[in-house]
């Protein structure tokens, strides 16, 4: 990474998605992202704010309410894979793609970054859903104008309480290089994970071995 650090930010671009996976012991898991081509906007405002309990006459404990973001996602053309994997509509066989009010939308993590007079800075929104997007157009008049399509984007908190992660000043170059070949998760959880499916199989092998003898 550069020496120098950032002093301002432009250019929102290499927005990704990555399917999330939660087992049934908690472990959590990303698919590979996925580019989504065509970014123009971002705007996620912080859900929930710190309240203040009060005894013995001041403000005795903050309760931290960091319940993610919420916002919107504006893109040229949302692309069809994030809608069949996402949104999941379906494509026929004759290539075309189908809603269905009976299913369930996938969770994903969201990648993106921007520019910094420096150095790109990275994102990953961790647990994120999308509504259905608006169907919306208008007529042609003197000259074209590009009409985007905009996702409602809903970011909360996984059970551990991650929320999101991005690059810093100090980010080493391996993981800044990787952003976007695997989701970034800290060691801590990392280790977190292979401990939880450690205990989940030996508890399975022990159920497993007490049934046959």
């Amino acid at each position: 990474m550069a020496d120098k650090n950032n002093k301002v930010k432009f250019n929102l671009k290499n927005a990704h998605y990555a399917l999330l996976t939660i087992a049934e012991d908690g472990t959590v898991s990303f698919g590979t992202p996925t580019p989504m081509p065509g970014s123009v906007s971002i705007s996620l405002d912080a859900n929930g704010e710190p309240e203040n309990f009060y005894a013995d006459g001041v403000a005795y404990y903050v309760i931290n309410n960091n319940m993610g973001y919420d916002g919107d996602l504006e893109l040229a053309m949302i692309p069809e894979s994030f809608r069949t994997e996402v949104l999941k509509e379906v494509l026929d066989a004759k290539g075309v793609l189908i809603e269905n009010s009976e299913v369930e939308l996938a969770s994903f993590a969201l990648l993106f970054e921007f520019d910094g007079d420096q150095k790109h800075i990275r994102h990953a929104l961790y647990n994120c859903s999308a509504s259905r997007p608006k169907i919306e157009g208008k007529t042609n008049e003197d000259s074209k104008e590009v009409q985007t399509e905009t996702l409602t984007i809903k970011a909360t908190p996984l059970a551990s309480g991650m929320v999101k992660a991005k690059t810093g000043d100090a980010t080493d170059a391996t993981t800044y290089a990787n952003w976007y070949k695997a989701v970034y998760l800290p060691t801590e959880a990392t280790e977190a994970a292979t401990l939880a499916k450690a205990a989940t199989t030996a508890a399975t092998t022990t159920t497993a071995t007490k049934s046959t003898t």
